[in-house]
């Protein structure tokens, strides 16, 4: 997929004042550059201490590469593993990794890599999803090209998450300051960046794989939907890394100058509800305000009808999918009743959401059909991601919030009681075990039973699957039309 093109000398940079007051695009005649446009920008580049999916977006494939990686059809695909075995009880595996491997700092990539990154994981990681390494016994080296990992017990989610972040392989070398200066073996490297505008990726010299299509790729952050939309059309930017404003879809579609690239995605949009706190603790509260939704107005309202209804944490692309989206069926009355019987008559919320546009347009629609069952919500938008990741997400101080979720299989964080959400119920917790362990039809089993669980608990409302569209000039080719990763990939990118 990756397309090789002859490196140019680099064009300078220009800044030149931009699609809307206080931003700026970037311009470069530089025929081996690409200048994508993304909403949310990262916090820093430290992925294994801060939350939040726009680090790995940037990061992860394109600087920082595992033993395997998603493709574009949730496949699981060798990366540095040129392969590996399972033995029969499926608790060792054998990776043979690719020779020749470097890190952008010169230090070569060896087994010895491989077992440091991933008990780095358990000892040095502070984010949430750690936890999926604690599987992990011990790793081996039994050559510098050959790695053992023997895992504590069987389980069928560990190496498909060692295509996430968790799975990334991290020099000894190259950790001193991650939060700044990330040292990966990917096809490009952080050439700089400049806070709320860009970050710059240059292409890494020493890479072992084929040549990345761009020599330099900006990665170009625009928080207003509009202003991102007019820095493609005035040519700022040649990618719209997925589109804010569904409204505008029909205007790049009918202009010749670009593609529009149309998938589906992980990605949940999920109305979050603080389950370890009164009056959300009740499961009747709870059941209300999911009866008080019509998610399919909300859909066309908030988000023009694109999407996919699912009605609980699983999309369509999981083995494991149910279309549970008619559980709670659009009734205001029997909100009414339910929040009666539970003595929430006079119901005050605080709804805290990122300040994206999804969620800004999710949360007027979610305000008026509660206000229409007697619930009053003040909405409160929140920086993102500092100060949501802070306050909600680490401090859990909310009562209600909208977030897309965007990690694969993420269902997961239902068994978890300390996650953001506060939900414990050892049922789930046990079925997850089970299902990690059983076998694949154990699995499914399982998981559809947990889906069945979280729905009936009302654990959360998930008011749609967000969809994929992103739009190119035509020039730029090797979009995958679904995103199935933590990953913006660029590497299957070529010019036309």
């Amino acid at each position: 997929m990756k397309a090789r093109l002859h490196v140019a000398a680099l064009a300078l940079l220009l800044v030149v004042s931009g699609c809307s007051a206080g931003s700026s695009a970037i311009v470069s005649g530089d025929p081996d550059s690409l200048t994508v446009g993304f909403t949310a920008e990262p916090q820093n580049f430290d992925f294994t201490k801060t939350d939040g999916a726009a680090i790995p977006q940037a990061l992860l494939y394109n600087v920082y590469e595992g033993l395997v990686k998603l493709d574009s059809a949730g496949k699981i695909v060798p990366l540095l593993a040129s392969s590996w075995t399972v033995s029969p009880d499926r608790q060792t595996y054998d990776f043979q990794l690719q020779p020749g491997v470097k890190f952008s700092n010169g230090a070569p990539f060896t087994a010895t890599d491989v077992k440091f990154s991933l008990l780095r994981v358990k000892t040095d990681w502070t984010i949430s999803i750690k936890s999926e390494m604690d599987v992990v016994d011990h790793v081996d080296v039994v050559s510098p090209t050959h790695a053992r990992v023997v895992l504590s017990k069987p389980s069928n989610n560990w190496l498909f998450n060692l295509t996430t972040r968790v799975g990334a392989m991290f020099s000894p070398t190259g950790v001193a300051d991650l939060v700044n200066k990330p040292v990966g073996t990917g096809p490009y490297v952080v050439a700089s960046r400049r806070r709320g505008d860009s970050i710059v990726l240059r292409e890494n010299p020493g890479y072992w794989g084929r040549k990345p299509a761009y020599s330099t790729v900006y990665l170009k952050y625009i928080a207003d939907p509009t202003a991102l939309n007019n820095a493609l059309l005035s040519n700022g930017i040649d990618v719209i890394s997925t589109i804010t404003a569904p409204d505008s879809i029909p205007q790049f579609q009918n202009d010749k100058r670009f593609d529009v690239i149309q998938g589906t995605t992980n990605s949940e949009v999920t109305l979050a509800m603080n389950n370890a706190k009164a009056p959300l603790n009740d499961v009747r509260v709870r059941q209300a305000l999911t009866y008080a939704i019509d998610r399919k107005a909300l859909l066309d309202t908030a988000w023009a009808g694109r999407g996919t209804l699912i009605g609980s944490m699983v999309p369509p692309t999981d083995p494991w999918y149910q279309d549970l989206s008619g559980v709670y069926p659009f009734d205001p009355a029997r909100a009414k009743a339910l929040l009666a019987a539970a003595g929430q008559t006079n119901l005050s919320l605080r709804l805290r959401i990122p300040n994206l546009p999804y969620a800004v347009s999710a949360a007027q629609v979610v305000a008026s059909q509660l206000a229409d069952v007697g619930v009053k919500v003040n909405i409160e938008p929140l920086d993102f991601p500092a100060v949501w990741l802070k306050q909600v997400f680490t401090d859990h101080d909310y009562d209600l919030s909208i977030i897309q979720h965007v990690e694969a299989r993420d269902i997961t964080t239902f068994g978890k009681p300390k996650y953001y959400w506060g939900y414990n119920n050892p049922t789930v917790t046990k079925l997850l075990a089970e299902a990690d362990s059983g076998t694949v039809q154990e699995q499914i089993t399982d998981m559809r039973q947990v889906a069945k669980t979280i729905n009936a608990d009302a654990a959360a409302d998930w008011l749609f699957l967000f969809p994929n569209v992103i739009v190119t000039k035509t020039k730029v080719t090797g979009f995958a039309a679904n995103q199935v990763s933590e990953s913006f990939d660029l590497t299957g990118l070529g010019p036309a």
